[in-house]
């Protein structure tokens, strides 16, 4: 059985209408699946990451980005040891599956 736990979040800026978080998660670590009422930028610092969609898996490494697309559901796996940056509008809300 897959153990689903939150990720760890810091604040690094608060823009006028942009705010920075920086996630981290250890290896093997899946993130609660979920989806965002706007697009954001994740963008890797460190390790490495496979964000699920529906439709496509992709592969994130130390210095890949994405822009995640508003209303998709998607899941984050954990492959080694993740800190990345994630970029977003002031005003997202999120909703996780149940």
């Amino acid at each position: 059985m897959t153990m689903i736990s939150n990720p760890k979040v810091k604040l690094l800026e608060d823009g006028e209408n942009l705010r920075i978080k920086q996630m981290s998660g250890d290896s093997g670590q899946f993130l609660p699946k979920h989806k965002a009422s706007h697009e954001s930028i994740l963008v890797v610092i460190e390790g490495e990451c496979v964000i699920r969609f529906d439709d496509k898996d992709h592969v994130l490494a130390e210095g890949d980005s994405l822009v995640v697309p508003a209303n998709l559901w998607h899941q984050i796996e954990v492959k080694r040891d993740l800190r990345a940056l994630h970029i977003m509008p002031k005003e997202i809300g999120f909703e996780f599956t149940k």
